[in-house]
């Protein structure tokens, strides 16, 4: 590896060890065997890349969204695109990755509230977050993600964006209390229930 990969994988571990205000960069430095002067050739400043190396985490986290348990192979989700079933099915492999213990979703949370005090990381977490939502709508509704629109990932994208943030939120607050797959399958259904009887 050279020293840019060198520097995003020092800077993975830097996120996970000690989140992002703990950081520094000279934390990085040492973590990976490069140099100061190699984050601002290669990254432009310490926040860019601790925001690449985040990016790079959930990017690396989110095949697990796919599945692959006992009762499915990898990228093989149960019910057809849009169902309930294939909703609960994704829902549940998200819920499984904040389980885990020292789960990267504890830090999006910290990322989230830090948001005003970086807005150079905030941009480049806001271009990132419609990519995302783009991969959920391609995962639930079984359609390549060069073919979702940016109309529907700034809509049904932006849905399961918010659904997801609030999950992380009431995950790392209260899991006792953190609804599951199930839960928040039925909740669907009965939204999806009343505003087909009105």
């Amino acid at each position: 590896m050279g020293h840019r990969e060198d520097l995003l994988e020092g800077a993975k571990r830097c996120l996970l060890e000690k989140g992002f205000a703990r950081t520094t960069a000279r934390d990085i430095v040492k973590e990976s065997g490069t140099n100061l002067a190699s984050i601002g050739y290669h990254y432009g400043s310490k926040d860019a890349l601790l925001a690449q190396a985040y990016v790079t985490l959930v990017e690396e986290l989110s095949g697990a969204f796919e599945g692959g348990g006992a009762d499915e192979r990898p990228g093989e989700l149960p019910g057809g695109p849009g169902s309930l079933e294939r909703f609960r099915a994704v829902w549940a492999n998200v819920v499984a990755t904040m389980r885990e213990p020292g789960s990267l979703w504890r830090l999006s949370m910290e990322i989230v509230v830090m948001g005003d005090q970086l807005p150079g990381v905030r941009d480049e977490l806001a271009r990132a977050q419609r990519e995302g939502s783009r991969g959920f709508v391609s995962l639930l509704m079984g359609v390549p993600e060069e073919e979702v629109t940016d109309a529907t990932a700034d809509t049904l994208g932006s849905f399961y964006t918010t659904l997801m943030l609030g999950l992380i939120a009431q995950w790392t607050f209260d899991p006792k209390t953190a609804p599951d797959a199930d839960a928040l399958t039925e909740g669907l259904r009965q939204v999806v229930e009343g505003a087909a009887n009105r």
